[in-house]
């Protein structure tokens, strides 16, 4: 298709190899780059004109943030890439590992070149065995043909990339948890400021981008930012990677237009299986607000459109649930998942997690009380704010913000189901 970009070559043989890569414009734009010396200002202009926004979760302008290094400086820096990919209902950065590594390999030399970097470290999550495995493969060719290395091309410009495995901790997608990992310390967020860009990996400035959003660079480079941000919304340019999962008929990773209708996904997605009615759906990963099928049906899938529907992007994991769901069962699972996942670094995540996965599961249990439910809110916003009022969280970190949106969404939007549960000791709900 030709609005694909990540995966534009998933109808070839063998997408993952240096060969396939390279018969379909490969490191033309790195060769390019290097031969000409183009400025690096040039390169950072290029991706802001696309509006290209970080694909992990967070939103950030890419030119921007790449715009913050200060290349100029002596002195080691670092480029990162987060491939840890730990939000439930997200398998999109997985399978650009798996099938398009090579465009991962050069977008992070790209970004290397242009913040003045010349050593990349791809943080992979240590479930990801087979997408570990391809990326190293991919690097050797790359090694072999001569764009990783000292002297890449003759250009002068060197880049040594590495791949590293992660132990399977949900923190570790925090950015600066990852740092902590990557230098063999506990996965604990940092306190900022300093942020990355000025103190990051052994101290040194880093840039820190998702998978997705590095394995861009190169075709939107290629084609120009102007064809980039023309493909979806002038706030929000380009495709976006988008797993849907759960009650569907095609689960899978979809590449579309920012500003595609949430209709048109799910009919790309085969439509709610079974033939039956959208309960509900979480658009951007576990840790973002649900919204009632009825809200989300007619919604643009864009940053923009989503945010004023009551939600958030997010990673673009898209998790559908029938009306044979029940919602405290959904969000029981959820908060025993952030209470497993806290790093217990911060007092209010990490007893506020675990007080509200236990009420949860005393609700789901039918051992419940009305005066739970008002008690779950309240814990809920002093852990990690409330996303309606934008009162932001209480610690260093994101996760409480995102163990607390599930609990405040469901409660908006499905505090029948659970006034259902204390009542009748029971689910309302019947397959």
């Amino acid at each position: 298709m030709a609005n694909e970009v990540c995966f534009k070559n998933m109808h070839l043989d063998r997408p993952w190899t240096l060969e396939t890569y390279q018969s379909s414009g490969g490191y033309s734009v790195l060769k390019k780059i290097l031969r000409e010396k183009t400025p690096a200002a040039e390169i950072i202009d290029e991706l802001k004109t696309s509006v290209l926004r970080g694909r992990g979760g967070a939103g950030f302008p890419t030119g921007l943030k790449w715009s913050f290094m200060r290349r100029d400086e002596p002195g080691q820096k670092y480029i990162v890439c987060n491939s840890d990919e730990g939000e439930p209902g997200t398998c999109k950065d997985r399978d650009v590992l798996r099938y398009n590594p090579h465009a991962l390999v050069e977008g992070m030399a790209i970004a290397g070149y242009t913040i003045g970097a010349s050593i990349g470290y791809n943080y992979i999550r240590g479930e990801f065995w087979e997408p570990y495995e391809r990326m190293e493969a991919a690097i050797e060719e790359a090694k072999a043909a001569g764009l990783l290395g000292k002297d890449i091309l003759g250009s002068g410009f060197d880049f040594d990339l590495y791949n590293h495995l992660g132990a399977g901790a949900y923190i570790c997608g925090e950015e600066t948890a990852l740092l902590e990992s990557l230098e063999g310390k506990k996965g604990q967020p940092r306190f900022k400021p300093p942020f990355p860009a000025g103190f990051g990996l052994y101290g040194k400035p880093t840039t820190i981008n998702n998978t997705e959003s590095l394995a861009s660079v190169p075709e939107i480079l290629s084609q120009g930012g102007k064809w980039f941000v023309d493909i979806g919304k002038p706030s929000a340019g380009g495709s976006k990677l988008f797993s849907v999962s759960g009650h569907v008929n095609k689960p899978g990773n979809y590449e579309i237009p920012l500003g595609t209708p949430f209709r048109e996904l799910l009919e790309l997605a085969g439509g709610v299986r079974n033939g039956r009615k959208l309960k509900a759906c979480i658009v951007g990963g576990s840790s973002v607000p649900v919204l009632p099928g009825e809200l989300i049906m007619d919604v643009d899938m864009d940053y923009d459109a989503l945010m004023e529907a009551g939600t958030l992007l997010g990673s673009g994991g898209v998790i559908i649930m029938d009306d044979t769901t029940c919602m405290v069962k959904v969000l029981e699972n959820l908060s025993h998942f952030y209470m497993s996942e806290s790093c217990g670094q911060c007092t209010p995540c990490r007893e506020g997690t675990g007080w509200l996965a236990r009420i949860i599961h005393r609700v789901e249990k039918g051992q419940g009380e009305m005066a739970d439910l008002d008690r779950l809110e309240d814990i809920a916003e002093k852990v990690g704010g409330n996303f309606y009022k934008r009162q932001g969280g209480r610690t260093i970190c994101a996760l409480g913000d995102a163990a607390s949106m599930p609990v405040l969404s469901f409660l908006k939007h499905f505090r029948k189901e659970f006034e259902y549960h204390i009542e009748h000791k029971r689910c309302m709900v019947r397959s």
